[in-house]
Order: structure tokens, then sequence, then C-alpha cells
């Protein structure tokens, strides 16, 4: 394989599942954990991938995608709602560090698009900031009714396909190193109980069809 700092989108994409695969087995190596990476990545960062998921304390992307320091550059928000810090994040990994690959990671169970369904259903709301991501959930929630979608499968489904549109549609940077090759944007539904992560959908080249 390449160079961990060298990587293509599908490189990067590969290794990603692999860590994924061996933390579900129950065999996680820990990979770049001591203390010759603390002092090997000290000077700068070089991560391979910008992990952007929803901020639930049982999605914890080091540890499910098995990797260690300098490897994921991880953006997390409450159901994966996009704004402005988000983005800016996201561009400053992709522009400045060089990542090759953004995944856009969510999970079952997600309390926000549990939160929305309600509130778009029985017309509940909540206090403070929390509907603030009820309202930037929204969206994918209406997508999914208009669908005829009625599992929570579905919605999830829906939220991160709107998430991943969501980021190329308001990043000019990031649809444009995706449109070049440079950079593909995956968006992946992670499960709880058994810790596997499905591919949802893929923005960009170079990553082959027998992977999802």
């Amino acid at each position: 394989m390449a160079e961990i700092q060298n990587l293509t989108p599908r490189d990067a994409f590969e290794t990603l599942l692999a860590g994924n695969e061996r933390f579900v087995a129950g065999s996680p190596e820990h990979p770049n954990q001591d203390a010759a990476r603390r002092a090997q990545t000290a000077p700068g960062q070089n991560p391979f991938a910008v992990m952007f998921g929803c901020s639930d304390s049982r999605l914890a992307a080091e540890i499910v995608f098995d990797r260690g320091l300098g490897d994921l550059f991880v953006v997390r928000t409450a159901g994966h709602v996009v704004g402005a810090e988000v983005l800016g994040s996201i561009e400053y990994a992709v522009q400045v560090l060089g990542s090759p690959l953004v995944v856009v990671l969510g999970h079952d169970a997600c309390g926000a698009v549990a939160a929305t369904r309600a509130a778009v259903q029985d017309g509940t709301t909540a206090g403070g900031y929390v509907r603030d991501v009820i309202e930037r959930v929204t969206p994918s929630v209406l997508a999914s009714h208009a669908a005829g979608h009625t599992e929570d499968p579905d919605f999830i489904t829906e939220h991160i396909k709107h998430t991943v549109d969501l980021l190329l549609d308001r990043s000019r940077l990031l649809a444009e190193a995706v449109e070049s090759g440079r950079v593909a944007v995956v968006g992946l539904s992670y499960r709880l109980a058994d810790g596997t992560a499905h591919v949802v959908t893929v923005r960009g080249v170079g990553i082959p069809a027998r992977l999802f």
C-alpha cells in the first residue's frame, strides 16, 4: 500500500474499510498510537481522511476505524449538521493538509433525526440551539417523507445523502477537488450494534463498485 501520507482517494477508502473490518472482528491493531507516532506528528499533521460525523458518544472515529494519531481529521456535530465552521474545517483539511477523502459518517438510532421526525410529525419543538439542529435536519426528513419512506434506516440514509450533497453544493473548493479527481466524498452509515460501516453514496472517481 502507498505511504499513509500519500494515499489516493481509493487507497484512503480501502484503509478505512480495513480498519473497520478489524474493529468489527475484535482484532484491532491500534496503529499510530504510540510514543513514536506522537513524536512524528508533533511538527505537523497529514491526515489521510476527513471524518465529518455525528457527535454521538458511540461514534468515535479513531476507534471504529482502528486508526491513530494524525490519521483522521475529525469534525463532529449533532446529526452531522452543516454550518460555516464545518465547511471551513473540511476545506482546511482538503486544501491545506491535502486529505484525499472526505467521509460523512451517520448512524442508526440517531437522536437528531428522531427528534426531527417527531417535530415534523407532531409539531413538537425544542428550546435553545437544539431547535437549530432540528431545523437543519428537517430538509432530509421532508425528502424522506416525500419519497414515501417510513422506516428509520431510510431516514438515516436520506440524511447522509443530503449532507454529502450539501457539502458539495456549498463548498466550491470541495466540489472542484472532487471534479478534478483529487478528492472523493463518501457517505457511510454506521450500525451501533455490530460496528459495521456501510456505504450509502460516493461522489468522486477512483473508488470501484466492488468496494460497496
